[in-house]
């Protein structure tokens, strides 16, 4: 295991990002972007490492979509987590760069939250159509574990991280499911 694969398992087992945000339209909790930044921060000092986020517009038509990628680096190795989202344009009572702001701040949210494997599952951010009903039914599965992503859950469960902030987020198959409880 790299060094730094084993300080961000570290702060993967450690982080606490509360969800200190409230819409009081929809009445619940959520967590932002600099919630998760402010919660890392103790951690950078101690694991000798930084975080950076960088976005790219990856297609302009016919939806803008930006691709955030929170990356952790210890000066020599660096791994990265990426997220995708698409500008909502249509955005009643909100001004262009708003939207472009907004899917900005999500963005980096879910790669943050990606790098860390911050679980938004419970989120009513992540589920609350906000009173709008979509006229499309989105199927969301987890998506397979990639065998990189595989190395990861490993050294994360061995540094102590629990099965099921995995299985939250990928979908296992019963042999990736049996190879991560043995290393329990």
């Amino acid at each position: 295991m790299s060094k730094l694969n084993q300080k961000l398992a570290t702060i993967q087992t450690k982080l606490k990002a509360k969800k200190s945000q409230y819409n009081s339209f929809g009445k619940y909790y959520f967590r932002k972007a600099e919630d998760i930044l402010e919660a890392i921060k103790p951690f950078l000092l101690e694991q000798g490492v930084t975080v950076t986020i960088n976005e790219e517009l990856i297609v302009n038509d016919p939806v803008p979509t930006i691709k955030s990628t929170a990356t952790i680096t210890d000066g020599v190795d660096a791994i990265n987590a990426t997220a995708v989202v698409g500008v909502d344009l249509g955005q009643k009572g909100m001004q262009t760069s708003q939207q472009f702001g907004a899917a900005s701040s999500y963005g980096k949210k879910y790669a943050l939250g990606n790098l860390f494997l911050i679980d938004d599952t419970a989120d009513s951010d992540a589920t609350n159509d906000h009173g709008k009903k979509s006229s499309v039914i989105e199927r969301v599965t987890k998506p397979a574990i990639t065998k990189d992503q595989m190395a990861k859950a490993v050294e994360y469960v061995t540094a102590g991280g629990k099965l099921e902030a995995i299985e939250s987020k990928y979908k296992l198959t019963n042999e990736q499911r049996k190879n991560l409880t043995k290393t329990l």
